[in-house]
């Protein structure tokens, strides 16, 4: 199946080293390699990455091999977001980062794009135009302990497919630059997956989403109006998640309330990276967020 795009300046062929965009069936590329630095994705994020933009991931490729890969992500007319920016260590050196990293910048020119890199690149992204906004710190920690369960009459925490679809995209737009229904659906929606809502006086203040990684469980987003709200939410998806197993949480350092909140129940930092927007700081709800969804996609 072709899904090369003639118009798209991604697509291109520089001597025998061809860059385009991956199929669906090619994402598992992309979470393997991902896997192999340690990034820990989910074990179905392939469908909702896919989603958010099917043209939006760009392969390198040079001798018929894959060697290089990054995801440049159009969300609406304005803005766009980098991730999966990776070259295998045995192909490093060569310049192929460099050429599919303007393949990137190429086809979200124009908008305000973010990414969050590891802090080491943090000058070389300032060299392309980046200026760091905050960091995110990822933090780990066990699995639910007995006590940490909710009782099973707790009627604020509902299923999130419960809530009407437009209530969730209307709260979340508070915590995303622009709209992102179509990534959204797919995200809340993956197998194995916990997705959460919290209802006061039938408003939805706060919602979140556990889903399994190649390692343990990852909980993001988690937004909430208020730290006791997030307490909440955080503690139910714990309570879920076995003793034996980790349990990883991506938290804004500006965010006090937040890293109190991942502190206060044992989790440790496990490494940080640096969130940078090539224009103005989006704003978002970063008070109100306990938690990023991911890494990858912001």
């Amino acid at each position: 199946m072709k899904n090369k795009l003639p118009q798209d300046p991604a697509n291109t062929v520089i001597d025998d080293y061809a860059i385009r965009c991956l199929n669906r069936d090619e994402m598992s590329l992309a979470l393997d390699w991902a896997a192999a630095e340690g990034w820990n994705p989910g074990l179905f994020d392939a469908a909702p990455f896919y989603r958010a933009d099917p043209q939006g991931f760009l392969l390198g490729i040079q001798k018929n091999e894959p060697v290089s890969l990054i995801s440049a992500v159009q969300y609406g007319a304005d803005f766009g977001f980098v991730g999966f920016y990776i070259v295998p260590p045995s192909r490093r050196g060569q310049g192929l980062g460099k050429r599919i990293w303007q393949a990137a910048m190429k086809r979200l020119e124009g908008r305000n794009i973010g990414l969050d890199g590891v802090v080491a690149q943090q000058d070389n992204y300032q060299r392309s135009g980046f200026k760091l906004a905050w960091r995110n710190i990822r933090y780990q920690g066990n699995g639910g302990l007995g006590k940490l369960a909710l009782p099973e009459t707790d009627t604020c925490l509902v299923p999130l497919a419960t809530v009407p679809f437009e209530t969730l995209t209307n709260y979340d737009r508070s915590f995303f630059p622009v709209d992102r229904s179509a990534f959204l659906k797919s995200w809340i929606s993956q197998p194995n997956t916990l997705a959460l809502g919290f209802i006061q006086a039938g408003n939805l203040i706060g919602y979140g989403v556990l889903r399994p990684c190649r390692n343990g469980s990852k909980i993001g987003p988690l937004f909430a109006d208020s730290a006791e709200v997030a307490e909440t939410l955080f503690t139910a998806f714990r309570a879920r998640v076995s003793p034996d197993q980790s349990i990883f949480l991506d938290v804004p350092e500006c965010h006090g309330a937040a890293l109190s909140l991942a502190e206060r129940h044992g989790l440790h930092p496990m490494f940080e990276t640096a969130r940078m927007y090539t224009r103005e700081i989006p704003e978002i709800a970063i008070e109100r967020t306990y938690g990023i969804t991911s890494f990858e996609l912001g």
